[in-house]
């Protein structure tokens, strides 16, 4: 027999409004405040001496879609960023806008919010001037997707790695540029593959590098992203796949057997690399490997200023 649903009355509700005063809602209290903003206090332009100089104020985490543009296919592609935007603020004044910092990122947003440089120099010099202040900062996290292709059969997917741009501003000194890239490689251990009578075991590496770059770098030249994902995936033991066939996985894991790196080999040859490429003038390499036979990670870092060089 099949299943019979019970048949139950209908219950009769109390109205909206009944059940919202059931649940705490009450009648609104008489209105004193001024609704004219002419009339309205505006406290964060207050004057008085508010005790000390502020190096940042303003509003983070805010996610927002952006356009990344590529020399890499796909060479147009919209993602997802995440903001902060700050700026400093003076001892005499209370607080800053908050609301011009978001007024600023919807006008950008008419047209797409892409994260060329230029774009973002004109975004953070705009800010500076709309919330009254000297300086000005703007960053930006997102991942950023690159196709790579199977060494043998080559098929293609998606990589990604995570990038971020930060420009700060300063209307005497002008703007500093800061770019960071986050990827991920294969090392092999080059003291396992030396004592083992088989193989060696391999890890996954993650490579941080942080760069800071001339002012009149121009990305259009030679894509920042590309420079920093090819220097650390060329010095890997082996560059990760999306999709690999038995022909492509022998290809890499022999590729890796040829190039074992420790940790300490990674970030002196990706110093090397970056350290001769004209527009950075500042970096910082880390390097840290998902040991595969350890419970801990292994970790190693540099840091080079090219600015300091007599």
């Amino acid at each position: 027999m099949g299943h019979q649903t019970k048949a139950f009355p209908i219950k009769q509700l109390p109205s909206k409004e009944k059940r919202h005063q059931l649940f705490g809602s009450v009648k609104p209290a008489p209105r004193t405040k001024p609704v004219d903003k002419m009339h309205m206090a505006d406290l964060q332009n207050t004057k008085k001496d508010f005790l000390f100089d502020l190096d940042a104020v303003g509003v983070t985490k805010v996610k927002n879609p952006i356009m990344i543009y590529s020399s890499i296919a796909p060479y147009t592609q919209t993602s997802i960023g995440e903001f902060t935007f700050t700026s400093s603020l003076k001892q005499t004044n209370k607080g800053t806008n908050m609301s011009r910092f978001m007024e600023q990122l919807a006008n950008y947003q008419k047209n797409g919010f892409s994260t060329e440089l230029d774009v973002l120099k004109k975004f953070t010099k705009e800010i500076a001037k709309r919330v009254e202040q000297q300086d000005a900062a703007l960053e930006v996290n997102f991942p950023w997707f690159f196709e790579r292709q199977a060494p043998d059969t080559g098929l293609t997917g998606l990589n990604h790695a995570d990038a971020g741009i930060r420009i700060e501003y300063h209307e005497l000194k002008g703007f500093c540029i800061y770019l960071s890239l986050s990827a991920a490689i294969t090392t092999l251990c080059p003291c396992s593959k030396e004592i083992s009578e088989y193989s060696a075991h391999n890890q996954r590496g993650n490579v941080i590098m942080e760069i800071s770059v001339s002012e009149d770098y121009q990305e259009a030249d030679l894509d920042w992203k590309k420079v920093l994902l090819e220097a650390a995936e060329s010095n890997a033991s082996a560059r990760l796949h999306p999709i690999l066939k038995r022909t492509d996985e022998k290809m890499v894991t022999e590729q890796a057997y040829e190039n074992p790196r420790f940790v300490e080999d990674m970030v002196r040859l990706l110093a090397a690399d970056l350290y001769e490429t004209s527009f950075i003038t500042k970096f910082k390499v880390t390097c840290q490997n998902e040991e595969s036979i350890h419970m801990h990670d292994a970790i190693a870092a540099v840091t080079y200023d090219k600015t300091k060089e007599v």
